[in-house]
């Protein structure tokens, strides 16, 4: 059985030019962003969405979501650092020196689909629940491919483990295998998005507004909560507590989902957009237009 115990040494650069680095986790982050767009591209060729809408949308998740995980990861995790000194404050600004939260990320970019929304979506027939529902999909690849990212970073893994799958994270001088808990979210976050793929894509016209959402909600924050048992503590002040900061963070989104799919049962909203009507009106007759009786 030790057989299958991998050693893990990789590089998480790629190459070197100079004091350059192209690091794994970059390339996978800017990856799961541009397979975002195709597959947002199709929902909305689909859905008679002008794809000019796109690349707003594009920077709007960009931003919000390295703004948003990194200041999660300053408030949450670390805040005595960040903002106990002038020293730490301006790191918050360095996100390339470690300390991306995706708690924090989900909050910004919640705030940017409600703005992405009000500026667009009355004209085009959606809402913000609408949007929210068709991006999860996409998040779920991007979820996975960060994973996937912090994997070749040798960062986030779990504690010890007897199984034959355990990593010994040789970078970090580890010496005993540990649960490559990275392989395990992003296994979850990659089934879950083939899942609610399929459901898009043959179930969209029987399923409500928020389904989708409350899906990725309690799957992944669930999956999240539940792998965090096993998971070695990101910051001291974990240590003494029966559960971790990205437990804690994680049980409210739980709740929103649980909440979103109440509320599409309850409001049965067809998932799909639904067009306002552009065409001219049609004038209706008045007792003025009607031939008099002779």
């Amino acid at each position: 059985m030790e057989l299958l115990v991998v050693n893990w040494n990789v590089d998480p650069a790629i190459l070197h030019i100079g004091g350059f680095q192209l690091r794994w986790y970059s390339v996978l982050f800017v990856s799961g962003f541009i397979l975002g767009w195709y597959i947002m591209r199709s929902f909305f060729k689909r859905e008679q969405i002008s794809t000019d809408l796109l690349d707003p949308m594009l920077y709007m998740l960009l931003i919000c979501t390295i703004v948003g995980a990194r200041l999660g990861h300053c408030i949450f995790y670390q805040p005595d650092y960040y903002f106990g000194s002038w020293e730490g404050f301006w790191e918050i600004f360095m996100p390339w020196k470690g300390g991306l939260a995706s708690h924090g990320g989900t909050i910004a970019i919640i705030l940017g689909i409600w703005w992405y929304a009000r500026r667009y979506g009355p004209r085009n027939g959606f809402d913000f629940v609408w949007v929210i529902d068709h991006l999860v999909i996409p998040t779920a690849f991007a979820a996975c491919f960060i994973r996937l990212g912090n994997l070749f970073n040798s960062e986030i893994y779990g504690i010890p483990t007897s199984l034959p799958w355990g990593f010994i994270f040789e970078r970090n001088g580890e010496t005993v295998p540990c649960h490559p808990t990275q392989l395990y979210e992003a296994g979850t976050y990659l089934l879950l998005g083939i899942v609610l793929m399929y459901l898009y894509w043959n179930k969209l016209d029987k399923m409500y507004r928020g389904t989708f959402t409350g899906i990725f909600m309690i799957v992944c924050f669930g999956s999240r909560f539940l792998i965090e048992f096993i998971k070695n503590d990101q910051v001291a002040f974990e240590a003494d507590r029966v559960l971790n900061q990205g437990q804690l963070l994680s049980i409210p989104f739980i709740l929103l989902g649980i909440g979103m799919l109440i509320y599409a049962y309850k409001k049965k909203i067809p998932a799909r957009a639904v067009h306002p009507e552009t065409g001219p009106k049609k004038k209706e007759e008045t007792h003025y237009a009607k031939p008099l009786n002779q």
